[in-house]
């Protein structure tokens, strides 16, 4: 079977397309004259139409695009009668690629020593997460007058936050980096490990599962261990090289082939031992997080996920089975409040335990208080193996349907509880935004540092605070609003025209995620970053950014008032300076030597290990 490249879009068209032909059903009559691939790909536009309508009508009420998606999907339902009406578990098992690809980019940003790092929060929180969730929400269960087999599944399945979802909610808000999306991610890593045992759970409790020997599952394990093994031994030695390759050939569309290739492999030889396409998608992305090539294969694949994804919220939208709501209307209604606060407080409590402040825990209970689309996989498995009744499965997939469509709300609700409003935002436009240097960040640091550049250069101001904007006015500076951390915002500051990039604001989460985009969409111009103490300086080195472009917020103030005490003191003007400026090539010399031990560091805490103090010697 040959490969062969498409635009994203026509990748969009035959991925609508794809269950109907395999199916078969494009063969036969013929619709206004259309037949075979030509139905398929009215079908697909008729989708697209859909989406086109809904998503911009759903993100104006403020509801978000994922509501949009899952209303297009359900209005397809309803209205059309095309093959993937009649199958839209074969839509929504093709459109799972999205997961795929989003679990491979999330992979590219976790080197191995990092993930190394988290392993207790994944194995530990996770664990105990999963654990909690699913006792809890057994019990509704088993209150229903539910076998105990089936109720155990039930509370499992319901366990399972969506991966897709909270990804989304954690990559549009840029929280990667931070306590609650680094915990929120961890857990999400160990729901995706999780649902291989728990598919082996349900052939053990099967009612024909109790032939299953434990050489076999002892085989599975097994299996399972050497096709991990297997991705982690081609990422380590095969994958930079091939990619060197390809590069040396410039042909971007082979980069692009070579990447999706990348993702397809890995995803096949999970699933050829029965494990998860997403876990071996990420575990590709982490053996390419420390190579050369990861921004541009990052770059790469985004078109790709964001179609993939929209496409599974529209195949979560077409398979939701509306007789099943009609004639459970009032348990559903019941069931999906009910068990979303339950789930809540359950994760809220376990992040509790293992020490994490009130405000996070409560952003991650939150977050991961929906049901996700693995519960799909699982609640079908346990229908197939008589585990479940038909009705209930039917039931119990509408509700994590309908609780993932009220999870857009999720972050509005949070805010409503937390009591915290959201920034408040300026229209803006960026006509007059044509300098030669860009200034992100327009606090204490970023006025000083524009005022000589100001007096002979073009400079363009860009800060995300609307006082500090409205204060800068009074003054006569202008200066733009935006977010920095925000692709779109940069490229129409000018950011792609710029010949020096300053970045000098003052969260240094916020600074490397800048950073990290800068590097992948604006390689050209020049950085200069604002540090904010030496940890954060080796992190910013880490990512590219050259040492002697990185400063340290307090390292020239206190040495010039190191100098200032030792005039002071008595010292001529020179002896004090030549003192001062051997502290500062000293320090320099061993940040350099920081920075090369910790290249292989992962997380802060991983770096702050890497970096040994040196005791303060006379000069």
């Amino acid at each position: 079977m040959s490969l062969r490249l498409v635009p994203p879009i026509t990748l969009g068209l035959m991925a609508c397309a794809a269950p109907a032909l395999a199916a078969g059903e494009t063969e036969g009559p013929t619709v206004l004259g259309l037949v075979g691939m030509e139905i398929a790909f009215l079908e697909a536009l008729a989708l697209i139409a859909l989406a086109c309508l809904f998503v911009p009508l759903s993100r104006a009420l403020g509801l978000g695009t994922v509501i949009g998606y899952l209303v297009a999907g359900i209005a397809a339902g309803i209205g059309l009668s095309f093959s993937f009406t009649r199958h839209p578990g074969e839509l929504l098992h093709f459109a799972e690629f999205g997961v795929v690809l989003f679990l491979f980019v999330i992979g590219l940003e976790f080197r191995p020593a990092r993930l190394w790092e988290m392993r207790g929060t994944i194995f530990g929180r996770g664990l105990a997460q999963v654990l909690a969730c699913a006792v809890l929400l057994a019990v509704p269960a088993l209150l229903f007058g539910l076998d105990w087999r089936a109720a155990l599944i039930i509370g499992l399945g319901l366990a399972l936050s969506s991966t897709a979802l909270v990804m989304r909610e954690i990559d549009e808000s840029g929280e990667r980096d931070t306590p609650f999306g680094q915990t929120a991610i961890a857990v999400l890593l160990f729901e995706d490990l999780a649902i291989v045992p728990l598919l082996l759970l349900v052939t053990l409790l099967a009612p024909s599962g109790v032939d299953a020997s434990w050489a076999d599952n002892a085989r599975a394990l097994a299996l399972g261990l050497g096709a991990i093994a297997l991705l982690i031994t081609i990422g380590r030695y095969a994958l930079d090289p091939m990619f060197r390759v390809i590069a040396r050939t410039r042909t971007p569309e082979l980069m692009t082939a070579a990447a999706l290739g990348v993702v397809v492999f890995a995803a096949l030889v999970m699933a050829s031992v029965g494990l998860s396409y997403a876990m071996g998608a990420f575990i590709a992305g982490v053996m390419l997080a420390d190579s050369s090539f990861r921004h541009e294969v990052e770059a790469d694949i985004e078109p790709f996920r964001g179609l993939f994804m929209g496409l599974f919220f529209v195949a979560v939208g077409l398979s939701l089975d509306l007789n099943a709501v009609a004639q459970n209307w009032l348990v559903i209604a019941i069931a999906v409040p009910l068990l979303i606060v339950l789930k809540g407080l359950a994760i809220y409590a376990v992040n509790r335990a293992f020490g994490t402040e009130h405000r996070i825990a409560l952003r991650i209970a939150f977050a991961m208080a929906q049901h996700g689309e693995f519960g799909f996989v699982l609640f079908a498995a346990a229908s197939a193996a008589l585990i479940l009744p038909g009705d209930v499965a039917s039931v119990v997939v509408t509700i994590v349907t309908l609780s993932m469509a009220l999870s857009s709300q999720s972050d509005r609700a949070y805010r409503m509880v937390a009591s915290e409003q959201k920034r408040e935002t300026i229209d803006e436009e960026y006509s007059d935004a044509d300098g030669s240097v860009l200034v992100i960040g327009f606090g204490r640091v970023g006025q000083l540092v524009a005022q000589p550049l100001l007096e002979k250069y073009n400079v363009t101001l860009l800060d995300h605070d609307a006082d500090r904007i409205r204060e800068a006015k009074r003054f006569g500076a202008r200066v733009h609003f935006g977010d920095g951390t925000r692709a779109e915002v940069l490229q129409a500051a000018g950011a792609g025209r710029a010949e020096v990039i300053v970045v000098a604001t003052d969260d240094p989460d916020t600074t490397l995620r800048i950073v990290r985009l800068l590097r992948r969409q604006f390689p050209s111009p020049a950085l200069v970053v604002r540090a904010h103490d030496r940890i954060h300086a080796v992190r910013l080195a880490a990512e590219g950014v050259p040492p002697e472009a990185i400063v340290r917020e307090t390292l020239l103030s206190s040495l010039s008032m190191g100098e200032l005490t030792l005039q002071a003191l008595g010292h001529a003007n020179e002896a004090a300076s030549s003192v001062v400026q051997h502290v500062r090539e000293k320090d320099a010399a061993r940040l350099s030597k920081q920075i090369v031990a910790a290249r292989d560091a992962g997380g802060r805490e991983a770096i702050v290990a890497a970096i040994a103090p040196e005791p303060v010697d006379r000069a």
